[in-house]
């Protein structure tokens, strides 16, 4: 510390001798002990206000470590919990509120579709554990940093002002990306579509590739790639919840007895479906449910068969094959174009 001292004939002096503080005269104080060791004046004034800061520091910063690991922690047995064989038989025996996935058997699989639903399963509960542990580990920071700004008494309110008007302004600048990380974390928790689905998604339609918070990728039947942004998915379509529908249309000459074909159709896809490529991709028996539509070309039967999910166009093509073949066995007239009407036309001399 310097000192000041008045010299005769007054010119004013410099003295660079510390000046003991008084606390140090305290036998057994921080304070004295601090000034023995350092003989710095400065330092044994400050000593209770800095070891008390660093140590409350300290704390806030292991507490802060704590609630992470113990909030990762307990994410993280969820996630486990959720992808376990015990909660899978347990949310299995619960009833449901809609028809059951079917799924082909994977590779190694037992058959019987519960593989790649568990695989699905998994893979949403860990995405959506790490969103979890993301949003944690960044509160709990923030909360952090503004406790250890506050014991360096730092004014935490223009802080949290001027926070606040940046976070507006990455509101408004920021929304689409907002609200797609926003509908991609409801999509995941409502189960709407997963991985191998089939999907239609208004401009896009095909199978899902991968899904995440903010973009999921399809792709349809010529092979293109579709990116579709989760905030611009105004309607789902899936045809991989439940079951679903092989439309088979049968185009018929105007001649044709309808009786007839229906009887041919009938008993023509019932075999085709009994046989061993075709059956376990069937649910129910096929319907033939009558004329569809009457057009100048010719008459247009409908059959509906119910299949496993995803199947609907191998069963469809080989009820096309099966039935057109047994129609032109049967001699039933296909459609044909009918002649335009002649208009009697006089001729001019």
């Amino acid at each position: 510390m310097i000192t000041f001292a008045m010299i005769p004939g007054g010119i004013l002096a410099e003295s660079f001798l510390p000046v003991r503080p008084a606390c140090a005269d305290d036998a057994g104080s921080l304070c004295a002990a601090i000034y023995q060791l350092t003989n710095n004046d400065f330092l044994a004034r400050s000593a209770d206000a800095i070891i008390t800061g660093a140590l409350q520091i300290a704390l806030i910063v292991a507490l802060a470590c704590a609630a992470r690991f113990l909030i990762h922690r307990a994410i993280n047995q969820i996630v486990d919990g959720a992808t376990s064989s015990r909660l899978t038989r347990l949310v299995g025996r619960a009833p449901r509120l809609r028809a059951p996935r079917f799924r082909a058997p994977a590779a190694g699989g037992n058959g019987n579709g519960n593989a790649p639903v568990s695989q699905r399963r998994a893979q949403r509960a860990r995405t959506i554990g790490s969103v979890l542990r993301s949003l944690s580990s960044v509160v709990i920071l923030l909360i952090g940093s503004v406790m250890v700004l506050a014991e360096f008494g730092v004014a935490l309110g223009p802080i949290l002002a001027s926070a606040g008007i940046v976070g507006v302004a990455v509101g408004f600048g920021a929304q689409n990306l907002v609200r797609d990380f926003l509908s991609g974390m409801f999509m995941l928790l409502e189960d709407q579509y997963g991985v191998g689905d089939i999907v239609d998604l208004g401009e896009a339609s095909g199978v899902v590739e991968s899904v995440g918070l903010r973009i999921t990728t399809v792709r349809d039947v010529n092979g293109t790639v579709w990116y579709v942004r989760n905030g611009e998915i105004l309607r789902v379509g899936n045809k991989s919840q439940g079951y679903a529908v092989a439309v088979v249309d049968l185009p018929l000459g105007h001649s044709a007895d309808i009786t007839e074909a229906t009887e041919i159709v009938a008993t023509t896809a019932q075999s085709r479906v009994a046989e061993k490529d075709v059956a376990e991709s069937v649910l129910e028996a096929p319907e033939v449910l009558g004329v569809e539509k009457v057009g100048p070309e010719g008459v247009t039967l409908r059959m509906t068969v119910k299949v496993k999910p995803g199947q609907q166009f191998a069963v469809q093509r080989a009820l096309n094959a099966a039935v057109t073949d047994a129609l032109d066995n049967a001699g039933v007239p296909r459609p044909g174009v009918l002649p335009a009407p002649t208009t009697f036309r006089p001729s001019v001399p």
